[in-house]
């Protein structure tokens, strides 16, 4: 295959591994019995590989133009592995997905690799971590589709972040001179507008402002998307993404109340998927941030508020908007380029970033072995000692929260406080 040189986003992504930073991302998936052997995985994924090319390149990066290259020499056996676990108990995952997840992958390899482990009480858990420069969280569920769901399952799309609306004036940034001075003025209106909510700074210190290391740890939650749905729906029209950031905000003051005190307001960055039905690009997506009030102790109270803040960036295509300012900055200085990119990346503009993918719609299998649960664990930034990933799956959202144990520890009380959060919202509705 043709060498095929990494986008703009690839390269940003790329940039922001470093020494105390890895650059991947990684899937947990639980499968119950009848769990298949890691012969049987190889053969299956290997056999299938075909159909997703980036999985079979390598990334080459000489005189600072990275492309993706074709590995002819692909050895399926370094990227399915046993861990030789074979006696896991329900808390010894998360222990075993943070070590992991702290290993880098080998960058002379295409840079994937399944990590397979076995519970005691039967079922495996296959532990993906995926370049995040090859992959966002939505080209890595397309992946799961190609090579891991047994064929035919899993290809309608489920509920997931807000996908954006079809290009057209709302999203553009330097809109063509209208000869209404009026018209001229609500176009300026709205460009303001958008600069004072994406461009904001918190007047509130971030939590989780600190200087990252290289260790990790990780805990999962598990809600159900069905009654989750219908509950915000019911309280004001909000949608399921509306109700993830409720319930995490509601873990959140649950856990800061025990660790820091209260904090009245805090700024989430949430991804928004840029993907086009059918595109091929690893990753194509961009955000909005939103003042969040985690001192409200009322999931209903909080979930209006958020579904007011929510609609207002998704009626002025802010993500969209964003993504072109980026592009036509980008085009005229990269050390502008380069500025905005800190500035948009502090814990000033952000606390913390929640993004929530869809997963597969229906159950689905691998091998026969149901799909149990599916959970997604997201790099921590510079400066962001926290970050919360949200996947659907199995009829269930799978929360997955990643920190610097330095900086956030007991992930396991913002877990649990989630979930709670959740069924209280559930309540509610």
């Amino acid at each position: 295959m043709e060498p095929i040189p990494l986008s703009e986003e690839d390269r940003a992504i790329l940039a922001l591994e470093g020494p105390t930073i890895v650059g991947h991302t990684c899937k947990v998936i639980r499968l119950a019995e009848p769990a298949p052997s890691l012969q049987a995985l190889r053969a299956h994924i290997g056999s299938r590989l075909g159909g997703e090319p980036l999985l079979r390149t390598r990334l080459e990066d000489r005189g600072g133009a990275p492309r993706w290259i074709g590995d002819p020499g692909l050895e399926i056996a370094n990227h399915v592995v046993d861990t030789g676990r074979r006696d896991l108990d329900e808390a010894d995952l998360e222990p075993l997905v943070a070590q992991l997840f702290e290993r880098r992958l080998d960058r002379d390899l295409p840079l994937w690799r399944i990590d397979v482990a076995h519970f005691r009480r039967g079922g495996v858990a296959l532990i993906w971590r995926i370049h995040h420069a090859l992959a966002d969280g939505t080209t890595a569920m397309r992946f799961a589709r190609s090579i891991l769901w047994d064929k035919g399952e899993g290809a309608a799309r489920g509920v997931g972040p807000p996908q954006p609306q079809p290009p057209g004036p709302p999203g553009r940034v330097d809109p063509a001179p209208s000869p209404s001075r009026q018209d001229d003025d609500r176009r300026r209106g709205h460009l303001a507008a958008f600069l004072a909510r994406e461009f904001a700074d918190s007047i509130h210190d971030s939590p989780f402002d600190g200087e990252v290391g290289r260790r990790r740890t990780v805990a999962f939650a598990a809600v159900p998307l069905g009654p989750l749905h219908d509950a915000a729906k019911r309280i004001c029209g909000a949608t399921v993404n509306d109700a993830v950031l409720s319930v995490v905000a509601g873990g959140l003051r649950r856990w800061l109340e025990s660790h820091h005190g209260s904090l009245s307001a805090m700024r989430f960055r949430v991804p928004v998927s840029l993907h086009n039905e059918g595109d091929q690009a690893g990753n194509r997506d961009s955000f909005f941030t939103l003042p969040v009030h985690v001192s409200d102790p009322d999931p209903a109270s909080r979930l209006r508020a958020i579904q007011a803040e929510a609609s207002e960036r998704k009626a002025g295509h802010d993500a969209e908007r964003l993504s072109s300012l980026s592009d036509s900055i980008g085009s005229l200085s990269p050390r502008l380029a380069g500025l905005a990119r800190r500035l948009q990346d502090s814990p000033r503009s952000f606390a913390i970033c929640v993004s929530n993918v869809p997963g597969p719609p229906k159950p689905v299998t691998v091998l026969g072995a149901p799909v149990q649960s599916l959970h997604s664990i997201a790099e921590i930034g510079g400066r962001h000692g926290l970050r919360v990933t949200v996947v659907s799956g199995a009829g269930r959202l799978g929360f997955g929260f990643c920190a610097d144990p330095a900086i956030a520890e007991d992930l396991s009380e913002m877990a649990a406080g989630t979930e709670a959060e959740a069924a209280a919202l559930i309540a509610a509705g």
